[in-house]
Protein backbone atom coordinates (compact mmCIF):
# COMPACT_ATOMS: atom_id res chain seq x y z
CA UNK A 1 0.00 0.00 0.00
CA UNK A 2 1.57 3.46 -1.07
CA UNK A 3 0.83 6.51 0.92
CA UNK A 4 -1.99 8.02 -1.38
CA UNK A 5 -3.93 5.09 -0.82
CA UNK A 6 -3.43 5.08 2.72
CA UNK A 7 -4.59 8.55 3.57
CA UNK A 8 -6.84 9.29 0.45
CA UNK A 9 -9.22 6.14 0.10
CA UNK A 10 -11.40 4.56 2.75
CA UNK A 11 -11.26 0.71 0.65
CA UNK A 12 -9.31 -1.80 1.97
CA UNK A 13 -7.80 -3.39 4.94
CA UNK A 14 -4.19 -2.31 6.64
CA UNK A 15 -2.42 -3.66 9.50
CA UNK A 16 -1.72 -2.27 13.14
CA UNK A 17 1.81 -1.36 12.21
CA UNK A 18 0.83 0.79 9.20
CA UNK A 19 -2.21 2.25 11.54
CA UNK A 20 0.02 3.58 13.88
CA UNK A 21 2.74 5.08 11.44
CA UNK A 22 -0.38 6.69 9.85
CA UNK A 23 -1.88 7.74 12.89
CA UNK A 24 1.08 9.81 14.09
CA UNK A 25 2.04 11.34 10.62
CA UNK A 26 -1.67 13.00 11.28
CA UNK A 27 -0.95 14.03 14.62
CA UNK A 28 1.66 15.62 13.03
CA UNK A 29 -0.08 17.16 10.31
CA UNK A 30 -2.82 18.58 13.21
CA UNK A 31 -0.20 20.01 15.17
CA UNK A 32 1.46 21.85 11.88
CA UNK A 33 -1.86 23.26 10.60
CA UNK A 34 -2.40 24.58 14.01
CA UNK A 35 0.30 26.94 13.50
CA UNK A 36 -0.20 27.75 10.10
CA UNK A 37 -2.34 31.14 10.26
CA UNK A 38 -3.81 30.89 6.83
CA UNK A 39 -4.08 27.34 4.96
CA UNK A 40 -4.00 25.85 8.59
CA UNK A 41 -8.05 25.37 8.54
CA UNK A 42 -7.24 23.87 4.75
CA UNK A 43 -4.55 21.54 6.14
CA UNK A 44 -6.76 20.18 9.21
CA UNK A 45 -9.52 19.27 6.95
CA UNK A 46 -7.61 16.99 5.12
CA UNK A 47 -6.01 15.08 7.75
CA UNK A 48 -9.19 15.13 9.56
CA UNK A 49 -10.70 13.30 6.00
CA UNK A 50 -7.62 11.30 5.73
CA UNK A 51 -7.96 9.73 9.25
CA UNK A 52 -11.20 9.00 8.31
CA UNK A 53 -9.81 6.35 5.78
CA UNK A 54 -7.16 5.44 8.14
CA UNK A 55 -9.72 4.67 11.23
CA UNK A 56 -11.82 2.90 8.27
CA UNK A 57 -9.42 0.47 7.10
CA UNK A 58 -8.31 -0.31 10.05
CA UNK A 59 -11.61 -1.72 11.17
CA UNK A 60 -12.12 -3.07 7.99
CA UNK A 61 -8.88 -5.44 8.66
CA UNK A 62 -11.34 -6.48 11.84
CA UNK A 63 -13.99 -7.18 9.91
CA UNK A 64 -16.55 -4.21 10.91
CA UNK A 65 -17.79 -1.52 9.17
CA UNK A 66 -15.97 1.87 9.24
CA UNK A 67 -19.59 3.64 10.54
CA UNK A 68 -18.02 2.14 14.10
CA UNK A 69 -15.88 5.42 14.16
CA UNK A 70 -18.94 7.50 15.17
CA UNK A 71 -19.47 6.13 18.28
CA UNK A 72 -16.41 8.51 19.76
CA UNK A 73 -17.25 11.18 17.04
CA UNK A 74 -20.94 11.21 18.19
CA UNK A 75 -20.43 10.87 22.20
CA UNK A 76 -17.53 13.07 23.01
CA UNK A 77 -19.67 16.28 21.62
CA UNK A 78 -23.02 15.36 22.77
CA UNK A 79 -21.86 14.43 26.35
CA UNK A 80 -20.26 17.86 26.20
CA UNK A 81 -23.43 19.76 25.09
CA UNK A 82 -25.28 18.13 27.33
CA UNK A 83 -23.18 18.99 30.15
CA UNK A 84 -22.80 22.73 28.81
CA UNK A 85 -26.82 23.10 28.69
CA UNK A 86 -27.13 21.04 32.57
CA UNK A 87 -24.61 24.12 33.47
CA UNK A 88 -26.54 26.96 32.28
CA UNK A 89 -30.26 25.76 32.77
CA UNK A 90 -29.21 25.05 36.36
CA UNK A 91 -27.98 28.50 36.72
CA UNK A 92 -30.94 30.10 34.83
CA UNK A 93 -33.49 27.79 37.46
CA UNK A 94 -31.39 28.33 40.46
CA UNK A 95 -31.80 32.42 39.72
CA UNK A 96 -35.49 31.83 39.04
CA UNK A 97 -36.32 29.78 42.51
CA UNK A 98 -33.74 32.36 44.60
CA UNK A 99 -31.34 29.99 45.29
CA UNK A 100 -27.42 29.45 45.58
CA UNK A 101 -26.50 30.38 41.35
CA UNK A 102 -23.08 30.64 42.80
CA UNK A 103 -22.83 26.90 43.50
CA UNK A 104 -24.74 25.77 41.17
CA UNK A 105 -23.11 27.08 38.37
CA UNK A 106 -19.55 26.04 39.90
CA UNK A 107 -21.35 22.36 40.01
CA UNK A 108 -22.52 22.63 36.59
CA UNK A 109 -18.61 23.20 35.77
CA UNK A 110 -17.34 20.42 37.66
CA UNK A 111 -19.95 18.56 35.11
CA UNK A 112 -18.87 19.81 32.25
CA UNK A 113 -15.08 18.99 32.98
CA UNK A 114 -16.14 15.80 33.84
CA UNK A 115 -18.14 15.52 30.23
CA UNK A 116 -14.90 16.95 28.52
CA UNK A 117 -12.29 14.20 30.35
CA UNK A 118 -15.09 11.53 29.57
CA UNK A 119 -15.36 12.55 26.07
CA UNK A 120 -11.55 12.33 25.82
CA UNK A 121 -10.84 8.80 27.43
CA UNK A 122 -13.62 7.46 25.02
CA UNK A 123 -11.34 8.94 22.02
CA UNK A 124 -8.13 7.30 23.22
CA UNK A 125 -9.78 3.67 24.20
CA UNK A 126 -11.40 4.26 20.95
CA UNK A 127 -8.17 4.52 19.00
CA UNK A 128 -5.91 2.07 21.24
CA UNK A 129 -8.92 -0.57 20.69
CA UNK A 130 -8.76 0.13 16.82
CA UNK A 131 -5.16 0.14 16.92
CA UNK A 132 -4.38 -3.22 19.57
CA UNK A 133 -6.69 -5.34 18.38
CA UNK A 134 -6.13 -8.50 15.45
CA UNK A 135 -6.86 -8.14 12.34
CA UNK A 136 -8.89 -11.06 10.92
CA UNK A 137 -7.13 -13.97 9.13
CA UNK A 138 -7.64 -14.62 5.93
CA UNK A 139 -10.20 -12.74 3.80
CA UNK A 140 -13.37 -10.91 4.86
CA UNK A 141 -16.31 -9.32 3.20
CA UNK A 142 -13.60 -5.91 3.01
CA UNK A 143 -11.00 -7.77 0.82
CA UNK A 144 -7.63 -10.01 1.47
CA UNK A 145 -5.40 -9.21 4.66
CA UNK A 146 -2.95 -7.03 4.20
CA UNK A 147 0.06 -8.32 2.66
CA UNK A 148 2.97 -5.95 3.67
CA UNK A 149 2.97 -4.73 7.52
CA UNK A 150 5.12 -1.61 6.16
CA UNK A 151 4.09 0.79 3.71
CA UNK A 152 6.33 1.24 0.52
Amino acid sequence: MDWKSLFFTAEGRIGRQAFWIGWLMLLGAHVVAGWIPLIGWAVGLAALFASVCLYTKRLHDMGRSGWWQLLPIVFGPVLVISAALSLGLGAIFSGLANGPTEWVALAGVGGLLGALALAFVVVIAFTLWVGISDGQPGENRYGEPPLTPVLV
